[in-house]
């Protein structure tokens, strides 16, 4: 039960994950750096604290109370997935839409998963799990396999993306919509302005190349003129892939938080099993590091692209854009409010970081069905991408069957010992 509870809480973070951005899309009359730090401001600095509250009673003692080598390690930890989420526009751009979204998705999961098992096993800690911990139990291959068929999910995924790139470029190069009835393709023409820390061109219908109507990198912004350039595209996707990954290695430095937030509760509520929102308390501080990464550069991009004026722009409908980038800002962070539940049920190792990065995938794919982004394509592509999905869905049910072979004894015993650890870690 411990287990299907913790695929749920995943899905329904990887749901909002996979979701936040399409308010993003209903904004209107304000540049992507203007809407993306007002979302930021509710995902990383007013809905975190106000959740921890909620949860958590005075969190704030806990925080101003733990190590503070641990807030820093956990705030830096924050900084650089942040600086990872910037990236990710570049890897867009090198590698396209499709194929650059898949690989640093894909990079993002497997080192988020797997790079703690082998800094445990040069640095053993009782209660966390070892790469030889995995390879030497049934259920830790069982995990690694979903993990590997993940991979190969995503991969597949990304070669549909690849060919319906190729497909619309050639529906452009004949003047055709796709539908076989010849007119010609009508592009949006975006403003010029810098994405990813690329600067993109005002694309004409003439000049357009594999870019959709309305098309937008990860963070939003519009997506033009895509250059393959597949070394220099995989380098910035290993990049972005590291540094993405962070944040599950700033659940890992917070951890003595949460524990302090786990046995404060467990004092009140005895025999009633582990608190769900421990985690709470870490996401503050990790997200203060992602909102110092993200204000700096959409300050940069609003002083460079000069549209500091569209947070008053009365042109625009003001009050709706903030409303929407606050249920935007909402949602991202609800997939870690989430995830952090289900991480209470399955660990916060490799199984919760697949799940909650293949869940992701899956529910943007549904979105990207659902609003026609693969319209037009050949059956031969669509049969692709339905492919991925499923592989994926598969690999997401070989990683649960993983967790339900992991024994309760060593679920336990790993509980308790990271208890003591982390809770000598707290009052250092």
């Amino acid at each position: 039960m411990q287990v299907i509870l913790g695929v749920i809480f995943h899905f329904i973070g990887g749901f909002a994950s996979g979701s936040f951005y399409m308010p993003y899309k209903k904004v209107k009359g304000w540049a992507w750096e203007s809407y993306w730090i007002i979302g930021g401001l509710f995902s990383w600095l007013i809905v975190p604290p106000l959740a921890a509250a909620l949860t958590i009673p005075n969190f704030w003692n806990i925080i101003s109370q733990t190590d503070v080598s641990t807030i820093v390690y956990t705030y830096l930890f924050g900084l650089l997935w942040g600086i990872g989420g910037l990236t990710y526009g570049l890897g867009v751009r090198y590698l396209g839409v499709s194929l650059g979204s898949s690989i640093i998705l894909g990079l993002c999961m497997v080192f988020g998963s797997l790079i703690p098992t082998f800094y445990y096993q040069f640095h053993p800690v009782a209660g966390k799990d070892s790469f030889s911990t995995y390879t030497g139990s049934t259920w830790g291959l069982t995990v690694l396999a979903g993990l590997l068929v993940c991979v190969i999910g995503i991969i597949i995924c990304g070669r549909a993306g690849t060919m319906k790139e190729k497909e619309l470029k050639d529906q452009e190069s004949f003047g055709a919509n796709g539908s076989g009835n010849g007119k010609p393709v009508k592009y949006r023409k975006p403003a010029l302005q810098t994405v990813g820390g690329a600067e993109v061109e005002r694309i004409s219908t003439e000049d357009v190349s594999v870019v959709q109507d309305g098309a937008t990198s990860a963070h939003g912004g519009p997506v033009a003129g895509i250059e393959y350039k597949f070394a220099l595209g995989l380098t910035v996707a290993i990049v972005s892939g590291v540094l993405s990954a962070c944040f599950n290695f700033g659940i890992e430095a917070g951890k003595p938080m949460a524990e302090v937030a786990n046995r404060l509760w467990e004092a009140g509520h005895p025999g009633e099993g582990k608190f769900l929102f421990g985690n709470n308390v870490i996401f503050v501080v990790i997200l203060w590091g992602g909102l110092t990464t993200n204000l700096i550069w959409c300050a940069i991009l609003n002083a460079r692209n000069k549209t500091f004026g569209d947070y008053t722009n009365t042109k625009s409908p003001l009050l709706k854009n903030y409303l929407l980038c606050a249920l935007a800002g909402t949602a991202w962070f609800l997939q870690f409010f989430f995830y952090g539940m289900g991480e209470s049920k399955l660990g916060n190792g490799a199984s919760s970081w697949i799940l909650h990065m293949s869940f992701i995938i899956l529910v943007a794919n549904m979105w990207g069905l659902v609003s026609n982004e693969w319209k037009g394509v050949s059956k031969r592509t669509m049969r692709t991408i339905v492919l991925g999905v499923l592989t994926v869905i598969v690999a997401v049910l070989i990683v649960g069957k993983g967790n339900s072979l992991k024994p309760a004894t060593d679920t336990k015993t790993a509980s308790a010992n990271t208890s003591v650890i982390e809770k000598k870690s707290s009052l250092q």
